[in-house]
């Protein structure tokens, strides 16, 4: 619907999107395609711009986290990895920080420990009476049906109190807890919490709800949206991975117990995401510019192809004849250089289109690039990006206006200097093949016709 006109998906990030998510989205909001798949490695990358200056904050727009996350939302659709990411480091330093007492109690999940638990023979699922069922009827603490049988009633049993839909005690390292500092809701703790309680229950594994461990209540929230299926931003994991994670949390809140799920993301993030985001931000003007860039590009070549065979077939000295090279030098460099993605008229001022995202986040009060808001609250909802304003007014802007489009200047030094080593090496081929196509004009003898 989106760009349909003006805008193609690159054609590796069809496959990468693939092997990252396992589906695609339809629409994009792409700049161009790039040039080259990546290959699963990092080289040729500077160490200027390498992952983890990035994510630590080391680097210039356009090549920051904030427009890492931006590419992964509008371009890779696959944010979500990033997100959890982010969330599991600061997890990771946020539970070295408690106090020994607290650590203590979600001990450290070893792969020795996962393997002993998986040869155990599972327990099996306890019985409540319909007593019980009845008044926990409601809650997310209810039984499932087949769990639920018909007792003898015990005289000398105390009724049990009728459940308030709150927890009535707390770790200590997550009673303030929130993605903005504030409390949480009940109603939606009730909800990440059956959301958690459902994953749990289809991997076959036991849910205790009143575990004492630290950030308990935090790892159900990063079940419901991140590992469960059907999660608003779901990993791309395979069932086992999936009822390991799981077996895992059932047992610890320990970050270790992430270990294996954050070493694939964080895999897919240095080595798939991360070349192509870098690739990607070497394009300077939209897609409309660089289509029309490599339209000039052609013109210049056919101009000089013209004015080459005009010269040749006149009574002109052979002299002449190397007027021609001037449009066969800009004609070639101008194509190379946006063949790239690159406007070779932009470089010069070493600037760049803003993307159409940032257009008008400026117009949007409730604007989503604040680092902890939108994109980066890792308790967020879907990265779905389809009803965001921008689209549409971007949608409305004539083919010319996007072609003359706000600039802004190239702030990461790295990025500059890459984009000069590609000017140079335009600028070296167009040299080659002016040299060789106005040599081969000026082997002819004159035609002398005019």
């Amino acid at each position: 619907m989106v760009y349909s006109l003006f805008y193609r998906r690159p054609p590796h990030v069809d496959s990468a999107r693939a092997s990252i998510n396992g589906s695609e989205k339809t629409k994009s909001v792409d700049q161009g395609s790039i040039t080259s798949r990546s290959s699963g490695v990092t080289s040729g990358i500077p160490d200027a711009l390498s992952f983890d200056r990035i994510i630590t904050g080391g680097t210039c727009p356009p090549c920051t986290a904030r427009d890492f996350m931006n590419y992964l939302i509008y371009i890779e659709h696959a944010a979500e990895n990033l997100q959890f990411f982010l969330w599991y480091r600061d997890y990771t330093r946020r539970f070295s920080e408690l106090p020994p007492s607290e650590r203590a109690l979600a001990p450290v999940w070893t792969t020795e420990q996962a393997e002993a638990d998986a040869q155990a023979p599972s327990a099996p699922k306890q019985q409540v009476s319909a007593e019980t069922a009845a008044v926990f009827k409601g809650t997310d603490f209810a039984p499932t049906v087949a769990s639920v049988v018909e007792l003898k009633p015990n005289p000398f049993n105390t009724p049990p109190r009728t459940p308030n839909g709150e927890r009535e005690s707390e770790a200590p390292s997550e009673k303030d807890w929130s993605e903005n500092g504030s409390t949480l809701h009940s109603h939606t703790n009730k909800s990440f919490q059956s959301k958690a309680a459902g994953a749990f229950e289809s991997a076959d594994l036991k849910w205790q709800p009143f575990t004492i461990q630290p950030f308990r209540e935090e790892v159900s929230r990063i079940i419901a949206i991140y590992i469960a299926d059907g999660a608003p931003r779901q990993l791309n994991l395979s069932a086992k991975e999936r009822s390991k994670l799981l077996h895992a949390l059932a047992n610890t809140t320990h970050p270790s117990a992430f270990a294996k799920v954050v070493h694939t993301v964080e895999w897919s993030l240095r080595h798939q995401a991360h070349p192509n985001f870098i690739r990607w931000t070497i394009y300077n003007g939209n897609r409309p510019r660089v289509i029309f860039a490599r339209g000039l590009g052609v013109f210049g070549i056919v101009g000089g192809i013209l004015s080459a065979v005009l010269i040749t077939l006149s009574n002109a000295s052979r002299g002449y004849r190397v007027l021609s090279a001037v449009g066969f030098m800009i004609g070639v460099a101008t194509l190379i250089c946006a063949w790239k993605g690159m406007c070779i008229v932009l470089h010069g001022m070493h600037h760049r289109h803003l993307r159409p995202w940032e257009l008008f986040a400026e117009d949007d009060d409730d604007s989503s690039f604040d680092m902890g808001k939108g994109s980066f609250d890792t308790m967020g909802s879907t990265n779905s990006y389809e009803d965001e304003p921008w689209i549409a007014k971007y949608e409305k802007r004539n083919i010319l206006r996007k072609i003359l489009d706000r600039e802004v200047w190239i702030q990461e030094p790295a990025l500059r200097q890459i984009q000069d080593t590609i000017f140079l090496q335009a600028m070296g081929g167009g040299l080659i093949i002016t040299a060789i196509s106005v040599g081969i004009f000026c082997a002819f003898p004159a035609g002398n016709f005019f």
